[in-house]
């Protein structure tokens, strides 16, 4: 299906708080793929500022995510005994869930407790940027809003910047590790 065939329906109150949360959450992954991928950044002091605000901005992602999630609920009737709801949105409530556990654990509070564990659990923010991905790309096939290509644009390039992050990262621990 091509874009330039496909009618773009209006977006709907929930999409845009969708698109709102996506944004915010993409803004939380920026500032150490950037400062990585692209060393000449630190001097505009953009990844600094993402960073000091990230956990702010990652709240502000979860409870956007809260009510785009809230407002589909009450508009399609969800049955939360019914599995089937859960096959059909398991890209969206695996994010969230995710996001929730994210959210909780924001605090000093939990790095203190949780120590090295509170890292490892940080790191379930990249599964859900490609769970993310595949609820956008499954949840918004056949009725795209004008949102839509932007929003897959943008996460695409934070995928993308991510995996650049990784390779170098691997291609460093591989020189830290040769005998010299």
């Amino acid at each position: 299906m091509q874009l330039s065939t496909m009618d773009l329906d209006t977006f709907s109150q929930a999409s845009l708080l969708g698109f709102a949360a996506l944004t915010a959450y993409i803004l939380t992954l920026l500032p150490t793929n950037l400062r990585i991928v692209f060393p000449l950044t630190r001097k505009t002091g953009f990844p600094q500022w993402l960073l000091k605000y990230r956990r702010v901005i990652g709240l502000l992602s979860f409870f956007l995510a809260v009510l785009h999630g809230f407002i589909f609920f009450k508009q399609r009737n969800f049955d939360l005994f019914d599995i089937k709801t859960y096959f059909v949105y398991f890209q969206g409530v695996s994010s969230f869930i995710i996001l929730t556990l994210l959210a909780i654990t924001s605090n000093d509070w939990s790095v203190k407790r949780l120590k090295k564990n509170w890292k490892k659990l940080q790191i379930l923010t990249y599964l859900a940027m490609f769970l993310v991905t595949w609820h956008i790309w499954d949840k918004m096939a056949g009725h795209w809003t004008y949102l839509t290509p932007v929003g897959i644009a943008a996460i695409t390039a934070t995928i993308v910047l991510f995996l650049g992050r990784v390779l170098i990262d691997r291609q460093s621990r591989q020189q830290q590790n040769q005998p010299k």
